[in-house]
């Protein structure tokens, strides 16, 4: 839901709580028949939109505070998760999938869509940065489907997690990528065949990573994450978002 129709949701809810409360105290004077109580409850939001309507600069005032407010708490947000990441970054990356050094200088996060074109391509890059800088560098994956303008997404992410069940996550990763033009479950149980995974166990834990795949989506959208891909890193000389391009020219400085 975008900020717009977020503050409108919590506009009417402050109508209706207006009008809850003048009710209340109406009520606590005199008791009224319903259908009077009905008519007050309209007449007083049609006074309250009355003077929206005169007073305009109510509105856009409420907004900015509105989207300050947001800003400010994904801010807070995102310096806690950055803090969490320094200080016990193992509960960060819970069961996610990793690839690379188990003991790395630089740790990276990937929030990802496997029906994104733009993860497909960065996937290429990060295959070449971690072939080169994997003795040095973990790569973590968290899952952020774009399931309202990608239908294939959670349905992907499920399969893949549901692989990695299995140890075979980053297998099942490229075969995705390279394929998503024909993402689907045909593809899907096609892949899990190729890799010789155990087809039931890979069937029942599709339901079950449904959480893991929430829980990541969760964490995406307190981050504030708008798309993907997505890269957060850390190590002792950055630490918070960063372009791919960016990530590229930090690992190669590493050298």
């Amino acid at each position: 839901m975008n900020t717009f129709s977020s503050w409108l949701q919590q506009l009417r809810q402050w109508l209706r709580t207006l009008t809850a409360i003048c009710l209340l105290f109406l009520l606590t004077t005199w008791t009224l028949p319903a259908q009077a109580a009905s008519n007050i409850d309209r007449k007083l939001e049609q006074q309250v939109l009355e003077i929206i309507r005169k007073n305009p600069q109510i509105v856009v005032e409420s907004i900015q505070i509105y989207q300050q407010q947001q800003q400010q708490k994904i801010q807070t947000n995102r310096e806690r998760f950055l803090q969490d990441l320094k200080a016990n970054p193992q509960a960060v990356i819970g069961n996610s999938p990793t690839t690379g050094s188990p003991t790395p200088k630089i740790l990276v996060i990937e929030f990802s869509d496997f029906e994104c074109p733009y993860c497909g391509e960065a996937q290429k890059t990060l295959d070449s940065l971690m072939a080169k800088y994997g003795d040095k560098v973990q790569l973590v994956y968290k899952n952020f489907p774009l399931s309202s303008i990608h239908k294939q997404a959670i349905p992907a992410a499920t399969a893949a997690l549901a692989a990695h069940k299995q140890g075979l996550f980053w297998e099942y990763d490229g075969a995705l990528f390279n394929n998503q033009d024909d993402l689907g479950e045909t593809l899907y149980l096609d892949i899990a065949q190729k890799l010789n995974l155990d087809l039931e166990k890979f069937n029942r834990d599709r339901t079950i990573v449904e959480k893991e795949v929430a829980r990541d989506t969760e964490l995406a959208t307190n981050l504030g994450l708008s798309g993907t891909p997505f890269f957060i890193i850390q190590s002792e000389k950055a630490s918070g978002a960063v372009q791919l391009s960016e990530l590229q020219k930090i690992l190669e400085d590493m050298k």
